[in-house]
């Protein structure tokens, strides 16, 4: 039996409460999964280390993370607590950065007709993923933007290297899907985005029996809303991504519903898409569900026949929880507790396979 390590960080705010809940899926799965064990350890990271060591992220701490077989995250950062120059503690973006995480891999699934604010939209009739690139893009100057008493500058990086492993990584993820990947930039106006587009083209040459689609970023914002059952696998840069998953999350029930994974070549965290919420931290009415399927994207990258099975458990108890309408947390309508949704979700597992 192989034993699974994952470094747990729970962080700030509702973090710690949807991570308790994954992690009761996560013990759950392996008491049901034949050859499925995991070892866990918790590490203390996020505003709350800063506020007591004065490091979000301690250098130990980093280099024993990196000795798992993934990292498994809840949320980082808080309001108050920020840097010097104004902005908010992100470990979360150091992570991506120093593991070199390109590939910010964020399925968007539709459990429920209900869940959409989109008229007639049935269960699994949104259906894709975005292939976010983590590294570089907009967000690459965070650490070294020019500002002045007038002005303030951020630069947009493209680079061959990031570009072509991510636009890869989103061609591979689709042939186990329906084989279309979409690029979504705004390469008429910026050249970072044409090259972007250029990279896209010579790599599609490679997947011959990948259909491909190019759109505009505002135009894809419309798309979502007008046609979302087009898209299969998007690709596109760091902000733009950013900014596209949380629209994508709204259309099937909010970011309590957007589990992620942010993966490299060695090393792989996995994490809701929503922030720390400080404003119900501790009142157990967060949404664990997020979490819970970022556990089923961890199993899944694992990609052995026991964790993809394990994979497809939580996915599936997640599906039968949302048959029953009155199954909801507060954000989407319903009076569940985060305990409460985390208890029916390992409920409706099966109870040996």
């Amino acid at each position: 039996m192989k034993r699974y390590s994952i470094a747990v960080l729970a962080g700030d705010g509702i973090g710690p409460e949807v991570i308790a809940e994954a992690v009761h899926v996560l013990h759950a799965v392996a008491q049901r999964v034949d050859g499925l064990a995991f070892d866990l350890r918790e590490y203390s990271v996020g505003a709350g280390e800063y506020l007591k060591s004065g490091d979000p992220l301690p250098a130990a701490t980093f280099e024993e993370i990196q000795r798992h077989d993934a990292i498994l995250l809840g949320a980082m950062g808080l309001p108050h607590v920020r840097w010097p120059n104004g902005v908010e503690m992100t470990p979360q973006l150091d992570l991506r950065e120093r593991l070199e995480l390109y590939n910010g891999l964020r399925p968007v699934y539709l459990f429920h007709s209900d869940d959409s604010p989109l008229r007639g939209r049935h269960a699994g009739e949104i259906d894709f993923a975005i292939v976010r690139e983590s590294t570089e893009g907009l967000f690459s100057s965070r650490t070294n933007a020019r500002s002045s008493h007038d002005s303030a500058e951020d630069r947009m990086l493209i680079t061959r290297r990031g570009a072509e492993r991510v636009i890869h990584a989103a061609f591979e993820y689709s042939l186990g899907r329906r084989r279309h990947v979409t690029l979504v930039d705004k390469a008429n106006v910026l050249p970072s985005m044409a090259f972007f587009r250029q990279i896209f083209d010579e790599v599609s040459l490679e997947y011959p029996h990948v259909h491909t689609g190019r759109l505009y970023v505002d135009a894809a914002a419309l798309y979502f809303v007008q046609r979302p059952e087009i898209f299969d696998v998007i690709v596109t840069e760091n902000m733009f991504g950013d900014i596209l998953s949380d629209l994508a999350a709204g259309l099937v029930g909010g970011m309590g519903m957007a589990p992620s994974g942010d993966i490299g070549d060695k090393h792989a965290v996995f994490q809701p898409s929503h922030g720390t919420a400080p404003d119900i931290a501790g009142k157990g009415v967060a949404n664990p569900v997020a979490t819970i399927l970022s556990v089923a994207m961890m199993l899944e990258w694992f990609d052995q026949p026991e964790t993809r099975t394990g994979a497809a458990l939580i996915r599936d108890a997640v599906r039968e929880v949302f048959n029953d309408r009155r199954a909801r947390t507060r954000d989407m309508g319903g009076r569940m507790s985060t305990e409460e949704m985390g208890h029916a979700i390992v409920d409706a597992l099966p109870h040996r396979v």
